[in-house]
């Protein structure tokens, strides 16, 4: 599955950008890609989950919500700040053409689906030996 693709989707849909032919799709994909720690073919969700999980409590709580089968929990728009810091958010907003507030709602409702379509049955939790793993590995890396 091209999470990168996904993504793009996700987050044209959810701005009601138009896909005329006009680059937009690859703004996107770049502005993502770039946000995640990535270039415009791919990213590391393995590095966010990390981010995540480092300092325990709810982020971690979440983001093991988003790598397991069930239900995702949802992220506030603050926690999305804090977790990309207010000069990606501006960069991704700017390349978007958006407000913060909108391109951190945009994050908000897509991250959570980017993560759990990475790691439903697939390479991210295999790779790490599960939900546990991945938490795990998170723990030791930025331990």
């Amino acid at each position: 599955m091209d999470l990168l693709q996904l993504g793009t989707d996700l987050i044209m849909n959810k701005l009601n950008l138009d896909r005329d032919g006009d680059g937009v799709p690859d703004g996107v994909a770049g502005a993502l890609a770039g946000l995640l720690g990535g270039d415009d073919n791919n990213f590391d969700l393995g590095a966010l989950v990390g981010k995540m999980t480092q300092g325990g409590g709810s982020l971690q709580e979440i983001a093991s919500s988003w790598l397991g089968d069930g239900e995702n929990a949802p992220v506030e728009l603050q926690q999305i700040k804090e977790l990309f810091g207010g000069e990606k958010i501006s960069a991704f907003a700017s390349s978007l053409g958006v407000d913060e507030d909108t391109a951190a709602d945009t994050l908000a409702e897509t991250i959570p689906q980017i993560v759990d379509k990475g790691s439903s049955g697939g390479s991210l939790l295999e790779a790490f030996g599960g939900v546990e793993g991945v938490l795990d590995a998170a723990k030791k890396f930025f331990g």
